[in-house]
């Protein structure tokens, strides 16, 4: 089947990555996690232990990532009954899962939704990465993530769950073409006027999200730890500020939101999405950390009938206005190889479906 898959263009889908992982493309640890594989992605597993480093890195062409962990890391932390992992500091796992993939087939990483909504800054390497988050074709060797937790400190162990990868074969098929038709043929935005210019873009909802609700929240530093496998156990006000303005948003240096796009989000089963993560075009900051939108986010075959874009937004090194309605970022979509057994939403558990405004699924929902 992997040899079918090579010659059709586009993502992968979740047959073709069990295929992979039943042929020893995807190399497995231990047995896949009965959810690990979603519509178009895989979840990657935290391995035993984790390396503190003295800074983020990348290998480079030269080195593979256990031959610079001689040179850079401060000291081991096993992972085994779960270890603390602290703000400010840098951190590479190696990874349950490693490639060998065939020759035309790339893969890209991403943190998973609710890793991007507590600000953890997760990133994937490969041994002779010169890029994070990109995974060269046919590549074959381990899979690393560097972890460091911006805003809260964390509790993870072996077998977590922070980031995700999805495989193309061949070149992307994303372009502007691509959104118009698909605009025109099933609706991707629900409301507000179409942008399409190097992907479709979304603007922030600073006025209208929840008439009695705030329209964002900031991280409140020095909170508690959170413990990334536990859903809804923590409470909102603990971790978070809300925010009642209504118009406009002082983004202050190195203070971290969640906001909502003001367009509710659609992507049709077949394609899969992604948000960019940083353009300098429409702001000095960064949006969304986590960036894949799976088949049927917000889509009626998922039972979604729109979804908004939850925003992980930090601002760089000057305070930033954001105005209501204002481009925050631009989604690209690109078609899978085949139709996929089943979308997001779809009886898989899947956390942010239908979403307006919403936190990470470790939060008890917000009460005024």
């Amino acid at each position: 089947m992997g040899d079918h898959i090579t010659k059709t263009r586009g993502i992968l889908p979740a047959k073709a990555i069990a295929a992979y992982c039943a042929e020893g493309r995807i190399l497995l640890e231990r047995p896949a996690d009965a959810d690990q594989i979603q519509p178009a992605s895989l979840d990657l597993r935290l391995g035993a232990h984790a390396w503190r480093v003295r800074a983020s890195f990348l290998p480079g062409r030269r080195f593979t990532v256990a031959e610079r962990l001689k040179e850079l890391a401060l000291h081991r932390v096993s992972l085994a009954e779960g270890a603390v992992l602290e703000t400010g500091c840098v951190y590479i796992v190696p990874l349950q899962e490693a490639l060998k993939l065939p020759k035309g087939v790339a893969a890209a990483a991403n943190p998973k939704s609710s890793t991007g909504r507590l600000d953890i800054f997760t990133r994937v390497i490969t041994d002779h990465a010169q890029e994070f988050d990109k995974i060269p074709e046919g590549y074959a060797g381990p899979l690393y993530a560097e972890i460091s937790p911006r805003t809260f400190s964390i509790l993870a162990r072996t077998g977590s769950r922070l980031s995700q990868i999805r495989f193309r074969a061949g070149a992307t098929l994303a372009s502007d073409a691509l959104i118009r038709d698909l605009h025109a043929s099933e609706g991707l935005i629900s409301s507000g006027e179409v942008n399409i210019d190097q992907g479709l873009a979304l603007t922030v909802d600073l006025s209208s999200i929840d008439a009695d609700g705030p329209v964002g929240f900031r991280a409140k530093r020095h909170s508690g730890l959170v413990d990334v496998d536990r859903k809804n156990a923590l409470e909102v006000a603990d971790y978070w500020e809300p925010i009642w303005e209504r118009g406009s948003l002082v983004l202050d240096p190195d203070q971290f939101y969640i906001l909502a796009s003001k367009e509710a989000v659609r992507v049709p089963p077949a394609y899969a999405a992604e948000m960019m993560p940083f353009n300098p075009l429409v702001g000095e900051f960064r949006v969304h950390y986590a960036g894949f939108f799976d088949p049927g986010f917000g889509h009626s075959a998922g039972h979604g009938e729109g979804a908004r874009a939850v925003l992980e937004v930090r601002s760089h090194e000057v305070p930033f206005i954001l105005e209501d309605g204002q481009i925050i970022g631009r989604l690209v979509y690109e078609p899978l190889t085949e139709a996929p057994e089943r979308v997001y939403g779809q009886g898989i558990g899947s956390n942010y479906q239908r979403q307006g405004l919403k936190l990470s699924k470790h939060f008890k929902p917000f009460r005024p």
